[in-house]
């Protein structure tokens, strides 16, 4: 679809969910870039807290020491100079730290905080009130965007998924063991379907994609296909 044609249709929602390492966020940004959305890695959001309760050593188990921590966090998304958006913590640019292999070791476990949980979802929801979003995470069908014109819940081979988290983190120089990978994956699907908060499940209308066997392009492009038919023009 044109940008002319994509100016005149009404804005939606596209919330995409899934498991770790299945393209959601390479896909959502692509997609957000070719509609003209504004992107948002819910998952970014709380690896920035993890970042936060991890250098401050804040114990998760202790309430009053959490909502403290929380009120003293400022997690925002900011769009850089070659359109690509970015998480920033209090003010700073928190792209290097939220990716690392001991903030993803952690991030499963703050996430399913319950005060955790409602804080970021309150930023995101704000953020999609004008529409024109693409967002993906865990709940994003279920909880955030529960009225989304397009839920998507992404899949893959756990193996497929490791080799490319593995990749991931070595074009960071971090070089992960690929049964550490594994044991992280198996962890992370573990510990957000079975939480108590917002598990990851799949959307009723949700479609499901099954990424192992495609590449990120035959990704975006079935996303876009089926944004776009859900696009209607201004009356």
């Amino acid at each position: 679809m044109s940008t002319q044609r994509l100016l005149g249709m009404r804005k939606i929602i596209v919330a995409i969910d899934g498991h770790s390492a299945c393209g959601k966020s390479t896909t959502a940004k692509e997609v957000a870039k070719i509609l003209g959305y504004l992107y948002v890695d819910s998952g970014a959001m709380y690896r920035a807290v993890t970042v936060y309760f991890l250098e401050h050593h804040i114990a998760i188990t202790n309430p009053r020491e959490v909502a403290r921590a929380l009120s003293d966090i400022k997690v925002s998304c900011k769009i850089n100079p070659q359109g690509m958006t970015e998480t920033y913590l209090n003010g700073l640019n928190a792209e290097s730290k939220i990716r690392k292999m001991e903030v993803a070791e952690q991030v499963s476990q703050i996430s399913a905080i319950k005060e955790v949980r409602t804080a970021m979802v309150e930023e995101q929801r704000r953020l999609g009130k004008k529409k024109g979003i693409v967002m993906d995470g865990r709940d994003i069908g279920t909880v955030v965007f529960p009225e989304a014109e397009l839920k998507l819940f992404l899949t893959a081979d756990l193996l497929v998924r490791a080799f490319r988290r593995q990749k991931e983190l070595l074009e960071r120089d971090e070089l992960v063991d690929l049964d550490d990978v594994i044991d992280n994956l198996k962890y992370r699907d573990q510990h957000d379907t079975t939480r108590k908060v917002s598990p990851l499940v799949k959307a009723k209308d949700a479609i499901i994609i099954d990424t192992t066997h495609i590449t990120i392009d035959e990704q975006v492009d079935e996303v876009i296909r089926l944004a776009t038919g859900k696009m209607v023009p201004f009356t």
